[in-house]
């Protein structure tokens, strides 16, 4: 997972700068309305990319999501974005590590 430390955040517009500016340390204004779409390390491909990744795998995988569910779905792919570069045991490991103390049983799943 990244470290809140060094945490970036890309926007596309002055609108949507307050926000950003609570959640992350650096801040980078990307303006599309003048041709602008990288500034230095920043871009919004990655989070174009991270959406149709999203995307495909509610598409191919999953099929249809419930709105009511969906923030797992982000969870999940967010989750495996971040740990890309990790191999598949210290993924695991992770994963298992933060189930701990958090249950989930049917029942409250459909309600």
């Amino acid at each position: 997972m990244e470290n809140p430390a060094t945490a970036q955040s890309v926007t596309q517009s002055q609108s949507k700068l307050k926000r950003a500016r609570e959640r992350a340390l650096d801040i980078f204004v990307v303006n599309h309305g003048r041709k602008e779409y990288v500034l230095g390390s920043a871009s919004t491909n990655t989070a174009e990319s991270s959406f149709a990744i999203l995307k495909r795998g509610i598409m191919g995988i999953y099929h249809s999501v419930s709105r009511k569910h969906l923030h797992r779905y982000v969870n999940e792919f967010d989750f495996r974005g971040n740990t890309r570069m990790m191999n598949d045991g210290d993924r695991t490991v992770l994963a298992v590590q933060g189930a701990q103390r958090k249950r989930l049983d049917y029942k409250t799943l459909t309600r």
